[in-house]
């Protein structure tokens, strides 16, 4: 059986989507128009009666417009201070699109040390837990006003890998600015070819990870997506990377057409959570 045709049954999905999938290049505004669909999308997954979340960059992006501070590589400060501003504002954006749709967002805002701390994972968990049960949609975002490390943790690839592994989540589906995982970069290298389904992440896969990424706007390149299908598929989720060009490619991907890269759960209960996360960034 194509493992594609059980995605229909997943029950508990978590969505990434990154900076630059949200936001206009010329500018570093919102894209309102992909936001939009983004909530639609989301929200009419829901109505089939699943669980879902989003893990939403964009804070430092919209933050640094709204300051009108010129798209640089600012000071951990001016980052922080950035994303102090601009999650309040994409929050805002969210909710009022969510509403529009009669659903509930909520807002969670994680560091290294809510998975690390036992109390702070266990607290963490157990609202994840209550707001599904409400019938709420969380939108995550690494805390980056008070944090150090994680302004670099890969535009939140990681941080997805990590809540679906948290929540026992079934699906993690990255959405980027690339068609999924290829055997070189394809901006580079125009012999470079496309790999539809990974069936086990071996070394050779693993090594396929460039530390680059084609966008000015986030930080996460296929090194990070690699490392977050391992900690997807160790904790026994699915994982599939897809191009976020058109948010519409959700409803595709649920209905398991042939759409970026699918990586095949292996759970492993040897698996560690804790200790690759605080390997992270050392």
């Amino acid at each position: 059986m194509n493992p594609r045709d059980l995605i229909a049954d997943k029950k508990r999905i978590v969505v990434k989507v990154g900076s630059s999938s949200l936001t206009h290049a010329e500018t570093g505004g919102l894209d309102y128009t992909k936001l939009e669909v983004l909530v639609r999308e989301l929200c009419n997954i829901h109505n089939q009666g699943k669980e879902v979340i989003l893990v939403s960059s964009g804070a430092i992006s919209v933050g640094r417009r709204v300051l009108r501070i010129p798209k640089k590589d600012g000071s951990l400060s001016e980052k922080q201070a950035c994303a102090a501003v601009g999650q309040a504002r994409l929050m805002m954006t969210y909710q009022k699109l969510f509403a529009e749709y009669n659903h509930v967002a909520a807002q969670i805002l994680m560091t290294k040390n809510t998975i690390v701390d036992d109390l702070n994972r266990f607290n963490a968990r157990n609202t994840f837990a209550e707001l599904l049960s409400l019938g709420a949609i969380p939108i995550v975002n690494e805390n980056d006003t008070i944090a150090t490390y994680e302004i670099e943790f890969g535009d939140n690839d990681s941080l997805s890998a990590i809540v679906a592994s948290l929540v026992g989540a079934d699906l993690l589906i990255l959405l980027s600015d690339i068609d999924g995982l290829y055997t070189d970069d394809p901006n580079k290298n125009e012999d470079a070819k496309f790999i539809p389904y990974v069936e086990r992440l071996d070394e050779h896969i693993m090594e396929m990870g460039k530390k680059s990424t084609g966008s000015a706007v986030g930080t996460g390149g296929m090194n990070t997506k690699l490392q977050a299908a391992k900690i997807a598929t160790c904790s026994g989720a699915d994982m599939i990377i897809a191009n976020a060009s058109d948010m519409r490619i959700l409803h595709r991907i649920m209905d398991g057409r042939e759409i970026g890269t699918f990586f095949a759960a292996h759970e492993d209960e040897g698996f560690d959570l804790i200790s690759f996360v605080e390997g992270m960034n050392q």
